[in-house]
């Protein structure tokens, strides 16, 4: 295996947790090809009840992520599809193909509250094959035929290509885009997520959806001890000028398999700072690598996190961003036509 896979942020496929049978490849994982299955799921509207997050609903059109980054929290959903954390996640995407038909469904139910729904939430909405299938933009046509509010984050540049539709919804307050942003540096932006548009890329995004009036924010996610974390000042300096409206951070964490891919990513590409890296996520996790308790997951505990949660606000301020607590709105929501529900109901 080279110091370096190139495309990939994994050489590793670790056995499926719920499954006794594991099978070893040999094949050099530079050469597996990604394989795009049919997903048959017959609803589309995933739900949640966790007090951390910010909506209730979420729409994801694909399940698994190209996009391969090493230490994504999504990473475990794919076992419970049969498949492996590890380089499966990157390879085997199950694609909604009618994701736009049940999401019409869903909304069009007289039991449908009007709220804001999360277009993404688990995987990538505008993960690569997203240019082909356009199955996230004929989500927001939905969205936009029914003036339900919706919410996007994203590390692709790609979401450009929809100011036409995100205009729209943004001239009725229907919507908000947040830009995920983890570096700034090239190399390890390369290394950590190969598979996502670059740095310079995502903050372009962020200014073509600010000039055509789409409220955009950017999140700095996940902030890892040692790696990214001196960038802070610097990734909201650069999101603040190029017309983002706020700014988030989320901590890293390591659920399940993602612990030991992410470890043996760290010893492979930074052999020198595994130590550093490894404490300084202890110094906010009480002592361990993951939390996944609610209130904490996100922010971690203890005096390294407020530490940190002190450095990012005082930044923040700094560079001129203030609290973003907008909300969407609902009273617009219609329905597109009697007869076009009938039909497809």
């Amino acid at each position: 295996m080279s110091t370096k896979l190139l495309g990939r942020s994994t050489g590793q496929n670790p056995p499926n947790r719920f499954h006794q049978l594991h099978l070893e490849s040999d094949t050099n994982p530079l050469r597996i090809p990604t394989r795009f299955l049919v997903d048959i799921s017959q609803s589309i509207l995933a739900e949640n009840d966790s007090p951390d997050l910010p909506f209730r609903y979420s729409v994801n059109p694909y399940r698994g992520c190209e996009h391969g980054c090493i230490y994504c929290y999504a990473r475990p959903s794919h076992e419970f599809l049969g498949f492996s954390a590890g380089l499966d996640f990157e390879t085997q995407i199950l694609v909604k193909r009618n994701s736009p038909f049940l999401l019409r469904q869903s909304l069009g139910k007289p039991s449908w509250i009007p709220q804001s729904v999360a277009l993404s939430g688990n995987t990538d909405c505008y993960q690569p094959i997203e240019r082909k299938l356009k199955l996230s933009r004929s989500c927001l046509e939905v969205f936009l035929d029914f003036r339900n509010p919706v919410s996007i984050i994203t590390k692709n540049h790609l979401v450009t290509r929809d100011t036409d539709i995100l205009s729209c919804l943004a001239d009725q307050d229907l919507v908000h885009v947040v830009l995920s942003i983890t570096t700034l540096d090239d190399d390890l932006h390369a290394r950590m997520e190969p598979r996502t548009s670059s740095p310079s890329k995502r903050l372009h995004a962020v200014q073509t959806l600010a000039e055509v009036g789409v409220p955009v924010g950017v999140n700095l996610a996940p902030v890892i001890a040692g790696l990214n974390e001196e960038e802070i000042p610097d990734i909201l300096q650069a999101a603040r000028d190029s017309g983002a409206s706020w700014a988030n951070y989320i901590l890293l964490r390591l659920p399940g398999p993602v612990s030991p891919l992410f470890q043996e990513w760290l010893g492979r590409n930074y052999p020198n700072r595994v130590q550093k890296v490894l404490n300084g996520l202890k110094r906010v996790r009480n002592g361990k690598l993951s939390d996944s308790k609610y209130g904490s997951r996100m922010r971690g505990t203890g005096s390294g996190a407020d530490l940190l949660q002190s450095y990012f606000e005082m930044s923040r301020r700094k560079v001129g961003f203030g609290q973003y607590d907008h909300t969407l709105r609902t009273d617009l929501f219609r329905l597109p036509s009697d007869r076009q529900l009938t039909l497809e109901l």
